[in-house]
């Protein structure tokens, strides 16, 4: 097998020097170039030049030329030595295809003219003559030993044969075909061991392959093992729970039979206690008719009563007012609300809390509402300073408000109670109270608005209070309290009148 590989890597690297040297003579024909014959003459310098070639050895290189296409070895070290020898020749002497690469790097111009030069070294004598006269003066020794017959033995053979294919001293061709054989032995030889790894690596593959298939088919008997106990245990399960269906069917038509019972019992019941709610609905209209009888004699002797109570009253009324003479008791300064029980400023403890106001107009209105008599006014005190100014601090916002309700109070003597949300104090608050404002804070536990229903709450029946809160739960708990609840932006505006 590896001579087999061999002789296919020899042909198939003929066919592609063939083809090389094919697409090489392309350019010059598209060009209207004639490739010259493989044993053509070069065609000499003007008499005299230093680029003639020996007169003795045109015979000869007349007589050789080649019986296959120039090897690809052969053909790149020759395209190599005409790419750095072109940049030197004057660009009269150049070829019209070759005129555009001059000014290209050796590099460049052996990757992207290499075509153009191998036609132009084939078509063109002249140009190969200046190219070997170039090869001359920089390779003077093998030059000079290709002319002579004496191949030097160290030399590389690509290099001998691109010299003696530019220069075509005696022999060239025969150095040529020896060097593209050359190439072709030590690329049959490098496909063979090439051939012999690659069987190698095939062969350790394979043994590979073949592990990993036994240990998959183990793997699979493993997995095959398991899945037929688990279907086994599933078979089990499956039984279990036909026979746990069956009975829970069966217990299902026993619930089923108790629960028509029970709706039939539930029925009897039912039309039992609509029979009982209307003998309760007959008794409950009698008793209504006996109560109405009973207020209709209430009032007829309620006349006597009340006449009895009011002398009552006025007596009670006349002593109080001897005593109060008498004793010179003092007008009673304690209000209701001082009696409810909350947080003063300045006897808070840290437990006592607050922090939090809630925040919305016609100053007339409130005026009104405080020119009547005996008027109270509560006013939730965060929800008024978190809808006027809510950028202060909070001790700022305190302030700021008590002030305002201190005027408020001295114009119209009304009694106002300020109260702050105090559930989330978490040091006491310490601070002197304006003159004619009762402040409160909430208790620990207690917001605000459950301190001002209870404020409301205390005050007697009949007594106008006003509660100044944006907050609707507020505003509807003191509504129903008997209290006219308005605006927090209703009191900021009054407050911002001179």
């Amino acid at each position: 097998m590896t001579t087999g590989t061999a002789i296919a890597v020899t042909r198939w690297t003929r066919i592609g020097a063939e083809d090389v040297v094919d697409a090489a003579r392309e350019p010059a024909e598209a060009q209207g170039l004639q490739p010259a014959a493989p044993d053509a003459e070069p065609v000499p310098s003007e008499a005299g030049s230093p680029e003639a070639a020996p007169a003795g050895a045109a015979p000869e290189r007349a007589a050789e030329k080649l019986d296959r296409p120039l090897p690809e070895g052969v053909r790149r070290r020759v395209v190599g030595l005409a790419s750095d020898a072109l940049g030197g020749l004057p660009p009269g002497e150049l070829p019209q295809s070759l005129r555009q690469y001059v000014k290209f790097t050796p590099a460049r111009r052996a990757k992207y003219a290499a075509t153009a030069l191998a036609a132009a070294l084939e078509s063109e004598p002249a140009f190969r003559v200046r190219i070997a006269e170039r090869l001359r003066l920089g390779q003077p020794d093998l030059v000079k030993a290709l002319e002579s017959g004496a191949v030097p033995s160290a030399a590389d053979p690509m290099d001998v044969a691109a010299a003696a294919y530019l220069v075509r001293s005696a022999g060239w061709s025969r150095l040529v075909t020896e060097a593209g054989e050359e190439a072709e032995r030590a690329g049959a030889e490098d496909a063979a061991a090439e051939a012999g790894r690659l069987v190698e690596k095939l062969q350790a593959e394979l043994a590979e392959v073949r592990a990993a298939a036994r240990a998959d088919l183990e793997r699979q008997r493993a997995e095959f093992e398991s899945l037929r106990r688990e279907a086994d245990s599933l078979r089990k399960k499956v039984r279990s729970l036909e026979s746990d269906t069956r009975r829970a069917q069966a217990e299902a038509r026993r619930l089923a039979g108790e629960l028509e019972s029970v709706k039939a019992q539930a029925a009897t019941e039912r039309s039992a206690g609509e029979s009982e709610a209307r003998r309760l609905r007959h008794r409950v209209s009698e008793l209504e008719n006996a109560a109405e009888q009973g207020r209709r004699s209430a009032r007829e002797g309620r006349s006597v009563e009340d006449m009895r109570l009011r002398l009552l009253l006025d007596t009670v009324l006349q002593s109080a007012q001897g005593l109060q003479r008498e004793l010179a008791l003092p007008v009673s300064q304690i209000r209701p609300a001082d009696l409810v029980e909350a947080v003063v400023p300045g006897a808070a403890s840290p437990h006592d809390v607050a922090r939090r106001g809630l925040a919305e107009d016609d100053p007339a209105l409130l005026d009104q509402l405080l020119a009547i008599p005996q008027v109270h006014l509560v006013v939730d005190g965060y929800n008024v300073t978190k809808t006027g100014y809510p950028t202060l601090p909070l001790e700022q916002q305190r302030i700021r408000l008590l002030g305002g309700l201190a005027m408020l109070a001295q114009r119209t003597q009304a009694e106002v109670t300020c109260v702050f949300d105090g559930q989330d104090l978490d040091v006491p608050v310490i601070m002197a109270p304006p003159r004619g404002v009762r402040v409160r804070f909430s208790r620990t536990g207690e917001t605000a608005d459950e301190l001002i229903r209870r404020l409301v709450r205390a005050e007697p029946q009949g007594r106008p209070v006003v509660v100044v809160s944006t907050d609707r739960e507020v505003a509807e708990g003191v509504r129903k309290a008997g209290a006219r609840p308005v605006a927090s932006v209703l009191l900021l505006n009054r407050l911002a009148r001179p």
